[in-house]
């Protein structure tokens, strides 16, 4: 149970925006103590987010608003002190604020709670964090429990299952005999199938269209602001606009997540790793965006795709949602924390280069022929997302065989997603997808081939290039780049059990001169 406090007016961060983060029985409705809730604009003038990051945040903002009504103090200002000031919050009108999720407001809550800035001392009181299945101190005894062994994230989803008691059996143990079914989950697209929905996807005949929400008087007036701003300011946006695709109220969310639990999870699972030109949504939730604006619970979450059980739900996708859930985004939310605020700057394989333009407007000029690299950056572009996997296997492959800086391409992930913040790019950028952390997620860098996108996917049936070929005018820029990327990192990768034989590998290759050759002429062009 979070620690209460129901009396007090209650701050709350754009990421903090459902009834989970208010107390007492009006937590979700007019009646009840005030909620300051304070609009920065400054922050698109300081950085480019995408457009469509730039709508979600500022209208689940103030759809927040309008569903608080009286209650809430909708304050619109320069910096969070500036609008707790207009908010009329003093030490006679304290308030009380969950903690929040990136290391700088942490800092700004406690210098505001100390009354080294802002209204003064006694104003604002913090409370623990909330929106995640675990707290702080779970994660603490966890670590201390492990010794000097590695924080793996399957053991770490293990306790969780058994401590909210989720998918166990009364003993303890896991349901359907074990703890994982993510071999079952990594089928490639159906052969021959465009998309998973309809009569191209004879395996999900129930599959139906993601759930999409209906725009109202709030985001057109959202549209009319940032066109405004783009107008007369000359304030920058990443990507496309067009029609808002996730869920910025409770209400919102919970059809989204009973849609996806009713007509498109059995599908997630088996295609969850999927790629396909013509279906970037797959039969994937899209409740990350609602999840990281703090609209819905993620345990209540994982509780409801359990329960899919009593209805026939396949349980390898029931359990692979729930790993997602409970497992991989309380792991990266704690490791955030765990690993100080320095793990952003880590930088094991010494990636030095800057992001080149066509990577970092998104292909905004269509340069790019790669089939795979196209789709997923138009994707992007389009929409402010992609899932998993092209994140780590097409974006998050290439800068890390390009040897992007990880700083740069962590904010560029932060900036282009809409589902994006500090706590979930930092671990994920820099330690998953370019091994910036030397190992601390992944004890190897997720670097691949042509051959795995060619598994995974339709792409390289309509590629320019051949991923069974790594030079000449076909030659795959994904596979000649994995081989010069080991060249690159070989004296790591030759001590590491899991990559020394790729390094075999690469001395083995009679074209490797010409290979690495071809790839120093590559250079920073779009592929």
């Amino acid at each position: 149970m979070p620690e209460q406090d129901p009396t007090s007016t209650r701050w709350c961060f754009a990421d903090q925006l459902g009834p989970h983060f208010l107390d007492g029985p009006a937590a979700d409705g007019r009646d009840g103590g005030d909620v300051v809730l304070v609009e920065a604009l400054s922050v698109f003038r300081r950085r480019a987010f995408h457009r469509k990051k730039a709508h979600l945040v500022l209208s689940a903002l103030r759809h927040r608003a309008a569903e608080l009504g009286e209650r809430a103090r909708y304050v619109r200002a320069g910096t969070y002190t500036e609008g707790l000031a207009a908010a009329g919050v003093s030490p006679a009108d304290p308030v009380s604020v969950c903690d929040p999720t990136t290391w700088g407001a942490r800092r700004l809550v406690r210098r505001l709670a100390a009354g080294d800035v802002g209204p003064g001392a006694g104003s604002v009181r913090v409370l623990a964090p909330r929106g995640f299945a675990s707290g702080h101190a779970d994660f603490a005894r966890w670590v201390d429990g492990r010794g000097r062994r590695r924080l793996l994230q399957d053991d770490w989803y293990r306790g969780q299952r058994r401590r909210l008691g989720l998918l166990v059996e009364g003993d303890g143990a896991p349901f359907g005999g074990q703890w994982s079914f993510d071999e079952d989950n990594r089928e490639p697209p159906p052969r021959a199938a465009a998309t998973l929905v309809g009569s191209d996807a004879p395996l999900t005949e129930r599959l139906e269209e993601p759930w999409w929400p209906e725009e109202d008087d709030v985001d057109a007036e959202v549209r009319d602001e940032l066109d405004r701003m783009a107008r007369e300011e000359g304030v920058t946006f990443l990507g496309e606009d067009g029609p808002r695709r996730f869920a910025v109220t409770h209400d919102e969310a919970r059809q989204a997540l009973r849609h996806f639990l009713e007509h498109r999870l059995d599908a997630f699972g088996p295609y969850e790793d999927a790629m396909l030109a013509g279906d970037r949504w797959m039969a994937h939730s899209l409740l990350s965006a609602p999840l990281n604006l703090g609209l819905l619970d993620p345990v209540r979450v994982a509780r409801d795709a359990a329960g899919r059980l009593r209805h026939g739900a396949r349980l390898a996708s029931v359990e692979g949602f729930v790993r997602q859930l409970v497992g991989w985004r309380d792991y990266v939310w704690h490791l955030y924390w765990q690993q100080g605020e320095d793990y952003r700057t880590r930088n094991a394989l010494q990636a030095r280069r800057g992001l080149p333009e066509w990577f970092a407007d998104l292909d905004a000029a269509g340069e790019v022929r790669a089939a795979c690299l196209s789709d997923v950056l138009g994707s992007v572009r389009e929409e402010g997302w992609a899932h998993h996997i092209p994140r780590l296997m097409v974006l998050g492959n290439w800068a890390l065989q390009h040897r992007y800086d990880p700083q740069a391409v962590t904010d560029w992930f932060h900036r282009a997603f809409v589902d994006g913040y500090d706590w979930v790019m930092v671990p994920n950028v820099v330690g998953m997808s370019l091994h910036g952390d030397g190992g601390v997620m992944a004890t190897k860098p997720y670097a691949a081939g042509g051959a795995y996108v060619d598994r995974m996917s339709d792409y390289c049936g309509r590629c320019p290039y051949d991923p069974k070929v790594r030079v000449g005018e076909n030659a795959c820029p994904f596979t000649a780049g994995y081989w010069a990327f080991v060249d690159a990192n070989r004296d790591r990768m030759a001590t590491n059990p899991r990559t020394s034989r790729a390094v075999s590998g690469l001395d083995r290759l009679k074209d490797k001169d010409e290979l690495l050759e071809q790839e120093r002429r590559r250079g920073r062009s779009a592929p």
